[in-house]
């Protein structure tokens, strides 16, 4: 009986930790629920692009591709007696129906520089209005914009901030003329083209401001912000500061570029990409200081144009360490200061849209160029021909339809899987109904056997299965 006993209890000792057991792993995959649910983004109807990993989970067979722009036409030469050669740091801002160009026109160092302006209608087509502001050599028959303090690389910027006065609608930052401290000024201007100071003191002075420095209006952060250069453990960087009113900004802090190895960024033209205002872009020219491929040239110094991402505009990704636009074919862009991108990536038809950037830095034949990237295509998923597969990490989508930004070859295809958040095929999207997408579309619906209705699944934590052969994928979007 005693053995009885002892086997009855030893019975409800397995029965009673068996139960702890269940009830641990319940606990455990309640956790582990809780947690996958936490990291689950809500993308709404937003605008996702392939310019990071930060939505992606898992890539087989595909590759984060950046491809880079096409070259298109001179859009602007530098040719009239106060521009000339050391022309640049150009900024393009869009206003209205009307592109407003605002650059640095410096003939010779033994000239003073000058702000210069320039407008167009379609971004690619400009004109230089003389402006009867600034005399040049007797006459005030010029687009001379300011002669003044702040001239040396003067940057306006639109600002979109509720509320802003009319007479500071636009705003611009340029450097002061101490030779031994130049730090940033502040600007505004109610029209675009007469411009004041704020104040009668710089607003911002830790850092080194010799190259095209810039702010804006941030309403992701609700403040403005500001780019510029500083030196940080010997090499030129990117530093920014905030503000709450343009006139007092926070302690300079580096950007954030994670473990990469320290290049000479020279300039670096961040923006909000207009399109999906979440991303911010930067095109930095990096420089290469200690290089000479030209012997006739008359300083050492070569450089290109990359790009940069962030979702924050402090914590920047190199997912891209390549090289965006090269110095090319074109000997004379192997010289000091080429390949600089302008401040500002407009939209210039439906389907393009445009970076500037200068050449020739140096010579008699400077000139601004345009670069054409597909719309919202400044980089890919990219599978080959033997295919590739990406999944996304958990989201949550508003709307009842999944638009794709694609490019296939004739022979390949793009396929669309809805995952549960385990992975799991959702019954009606499953690869099986999943038909191939073969085409070239900026914004094509993407439908399954069972159509295109996506509203049972919005709101809902999901997983995209994109299935691509030779094929690129460059956004997607949920919506009506």
């Amino acid at each position: 009986m005693a053995s009885l006993g002892a086997g009855r209890f030893r019975k409800r000792k397995t029965i009673s930790i068996g139960l702890v057991t269940m009830a641990t792993a319940a606990m455990l995959a309640f956790s582990a629920s809780l947690l996958a649910e936490s990291a689950v983004a809500d993308i709404g109807s937003r605008l996702e692009l392939f310019v990071d990993q930060h939505r992606i989970e898992t890539m087989r067979g595909v590759r984060l591709q950046l491809p880079p722009p096409r070259r298109a036409e001179v859009v602007l030469r530098f040719d009239k007696p106060w521009e000339g050669r050391h022309s640049g740091y150009v900024t393009i801002l869009k206003d209205g129906d009307r592109y407003r160009m605002y650059y640095r026109g410096w003939s010779a160092k033994e000239q003073p520089d000058q702000v210069c302006y320039a407008e167009s209608l379609d971004g690619i087509h400009w004109v230089k209005p003389d402006l009867g502001l600034v005399e040049w050599q007797g006459s005030k028959r010029n687009n001379i914009l300011w002669n003044g303090i702040g001239r040396h690389n003067f940057t306006p910027f639109l600002d979109t901030r509720p509320g802003v006065p009319p007479g500071e609608r636009y705003k611009a930052v340029g450097r002061g003329l101490n030779p031994r401290n130049k730090p940033l000024w502040a600007f505004v201007s109610a029209d675009g083209i007469h411009w004041r100071t704020v104040g009668d003191e710089p607003v911002i002075t830790d850092g080194r401001f010799d190259s095209q420095n810039l702010a804006f209006w941030d309403p992701n952060r609700n403040k403005y912000v500001a780019y510029f250069r500083i030196m940080h453990h010997g090499v030129r960087a990117i530093a920014r500061a905030e503000s709450d009113d343009f006139r007092h900004w926070s302690p300079t802090t580096p950007i954030e570029l994670g473990d990469t190895p320290a290049e000479h960024f020279y300039t670096n033209a961040t923006l909000l990409y207009f399109r999906a205002p979440h991303y911010y872009f930067a095109f930095p020219k990096r420089f290469n200081p200690q290089r000479k491929r030209l012997d006739w040239h008359h300083k050492k110094g070569i450089s290109e144009a990359v790009v940069l991402s962030s979702r924050d505009g402090i914590h920047f990704d190199r997912t891209f360490m390549q090289t965006l636009i090269r110095p090319g074919r074109d000997e004379r862009n192997w010289g000091d200061r080429s390949s600089m991108p302008a401040w500002g990536l407009h939209q210039t038809a439906s389907d393009e849209m445009s970076l500037y950037y200068s050449q020739h830095y140096g010579l008699d034949t400077a000139h601004l160029c345009r670069g054409v990237f597909r719309l919202d295509g400044i980089a890919s998923a990219h599978a080959g021909y033997e295919g590739g597969e990406l999944v996304t990490k958990p989201l949550l989508f508003e709307g009842k339809r999944l638009t794709l930004n694609y490019a296939t070859s004739a022979s390949g295809s793009v396929r669309v899987e809805v995952q549960k958040i385990n992975g799991k095929s959702i019954p009606g999207f499953a690869l099986a109904d999943a038909p191939e997408l073969y085409g070239d579309a900026i914004a094509e619906p993407y439908a399954w056997a069972t159509g295109a209705d996506l509203s049972p699944l919005a709101g809902k934590a999901v997983r995209l299965r994109f299935v691509l052969k030779d094929a690129d994928l460059y956004s997607y979007r949920f919506g009506e």
